[in-house]
This record gives structure tokens, sequence and C-alpha cells, in this order.
């Protein structure tokens, strides 16, 4: 019984440093809380295990929609850095600042123009956070860059691989009406968006009667909608133009399984691509 009991002490104390250094690890990454989904990706990508994120705003809403629970206040409590776009949507951050009382707490906004699913632009916001991390955490500043490059590689790589499946469906001469939110990812996608919308309540009756006008002189086939300004924001405009109305993410979560910026782009384009065999099997 002494036996067992003496080496049951000894298991435990060999255990003790182990346990301790990973206690260490663990409260040695750099706490940040992120505004959106698509900040935190790209936290994870560049940071790894040498950070732990906490996102605020669900990926299926739009951040100017965002209330503020006091749960999100003990998050910057707790927190190093906050990172955030700079949106005129994301005006409740000054508050929620100031009730977090987080004399510790870096904030900085990412300010990069243009939509984040595009590749080029996530890659421009994967180099900006990068070097904010860099300045914050000095002492793991070259394992953020040599992650950040990496990561760049692989949104270049997924970038070739869309471009050739965009080109292989030729889509240079569908016409599309889209959300103001996604009118920059289709164009970079190729195609011709004849006009666009905003949301809910700037579809007023002469808006939509105006769009479904150019819809038709256009022969739009497309409508695609932005499911963070609320889920098919313009179906009535497909219903009166018998076009297919759709509703793609900006934001990785904002749909099923798409978790990731790669999945979230994927998703985007699948929809498309579904949506121009419809349209084609609709005309033989």
């Amino acid at each position: 019984m002494k036996f067992k009991l003496l080496s049951a002490l000894m298991l435990l104390l060999l255990a003790l440093p182990v346990l301790s250094a990973c206690d260490k690890n663990q409260n040695s990454r750099l706490k940040i809380v992120t505004s959106t989904s698509l900040i935190e990706y790209i936290v994870h990508e560049v940071g790894g295990n040498k950070v732990e994120v906490i996102n605020m705003v669900p990926p299926n809403q739009h951040p100017g929609n965002f209330d503020v629970k006091p749960g999100d206040i003990e998050k910057l409590a707790n927190a190093s850095l906050f990172l955030l776009h700079g949106y005129p949507g994301e005006a409740y951050a000054d508050k929620l600042i100031a009730s977090a009382n987080n004399q510790n707490l870096v904030v900085s906004k990412v300010s990069v123009d243009g939509n984040w699913m595009i590749p080029s632009v996530q890659a421009t916001a994967t180099h900006k956070i990068a070097g904010i991390l860099s300045e914050v955490d000095a002492s793991n500043a070259s394992s953020y860059m040599n992650s950040a490059e990496n990561y760049k590689k692989k949104i270049q790589a997924k970038e070739t691989a869309i471009k050739i499946k965009l080109l292989e469906a030729d889509i240079s001469k569908i016409n599309v009406i889209a959300s103001i939110r996604q009118a920059d990812f289709l164009g970079w996608a190729g195609f011709n968006v004849v006009a666009t919308f905003g949301g809910t309540q700037s579809l007023t009756p002469q808006v939509v009667k105006d769009l479904v006008d150019q819809g038709r002189a256009a022969n739009v086939v497309l409508i695609v909608n932005n499911i963070q300004d609320g889920q098919d924001t313009g179906k009535a405009i497909a219903e009166e133009l018998n076009a297919q109305n759709l509703n793609l993410s900006n934001f990785p979560g904002g749909l099923d399984d798409t978790e990731t910026w790669e999945k979230a782009l994927d998703r985007n384009i699948a929809i498309l691509l579904d949506a121009i065999a419809r349209v084609r099997a609709s005309v033989k």
C-alpha cells in the first residue's frame, strides 16, 4: 500500500513541471478580441498558438446591428488587444471600450478598403494584422510575419484555382443586380453588375420599380443579396425579373460549414456557379 502511494506521489511530482509549462504557455498567449469573423480568422492564421482569440459580432449579423451585452464588456476587460475594422457600423465600440475600463487594452483599427472576400484584399488585411500583432507582441514578431507570408501563399493558390473555375464558366456576359456590399466581389469574379441596392429599408416601391426596369433592359438573370443585411432582400426584384435569387456571405461562418475564409469563398462561388447552371439549363 505504501509503495503504491509513493509511486502515485512520484508520478504527480513528475507531472507538475509539465502542467506548469502548459499553464504558463496558456497565460502567455496574447488575448485578442475581434469585431468580426473576418479579422478573427486572419488572427488565427497569423497568430496560431501564440494568441487567444474571441470574436464579438456573430458572422451572420451586420456589425451595424450588433447589440452589446454585459459579457462583451468582460471580454474586453480581460483582453490585451481589440481589433476592429473602423466601419461606420462599429459605432458601438467606443462605449464598449469605455465600459471595459481596461487601461492596458490596445485598440487598433484594421482599415483596409474593399471586400475582404476578394483574395487581394484578404492578403492586404493579413499583412496589416501581422504588423499590428508584431508591434503589440514584438517577441513573436518573426513568427507572425512568417505565418502571414505562408497564409498569403494559400490565398494566392485559392484565387488561382477559383479563377480557373470562373474562366471555364464563361461569366463575363452574365448581368446581375446585387447588394452594394457584394458588388465589388462580383466584379472581381467577372460578373457585369448592372445596378446595386442597399438594405431592406432602402427598397422603396419606386426604387424596386427602377431596379426592375434596369434589370429587364439588361436581361439580368441573377439577383445577389448580402446575407448579413437580411436574407432575400432583393427577392421581390428577382420574382419580377424571373431571375435567380441568391444569398452570399461577406464573413466566414455566415453560412453553414463556412468557418474559414477559404470555405466561405468556395461556398459563394459554388452558389454563383450553380445558379448559372440553372439559368443555362432553363433556356435549352
